[in-house]
């Protein structure tokens, strides 16, 4: 008897569960409203508390919003011991 895994089971690595996505459009509300008057850098570690998540979170999200957002412009901007961010209006 062999093992198989059936199509439903599969879930793309992109694929996005409504927790995903909930917590991704928080941290984009939030960067939106914080570069609302200009640009804005942080590191993750930073604004955890602010935003209900992890900085381990942040940092995959930031990846996916750089792609994604269109209202924000996200730029990796240094790494010293963790990674800034630069969030400006789009």
């Amino acid at each position: 008897m062999s093992a198989t895994t059936q199509p439903s089971e599969v879930q793309s690595a992109d694929a996005q569960t409504p927790e995903t996505a909930s917590k991704k459009e928080r941290l984009q509300q939030f960067l939106t409203r914080e570069a609302a008057d200009g640009e804005m850098y942080f590191k993750s570690k930073f604004i955890a508390d602010e935003v209900g998540l992890s900085s381990k979170e942040i940092g995959a999200l930031m990846v996916k919003l750089k792609e994604s957002a269109t209202n924000i412009e996200i730029e990796k901007w240094s790494y010293t011991s963790a990674t800034t961010w630069r969030v400006c209006p789009a």
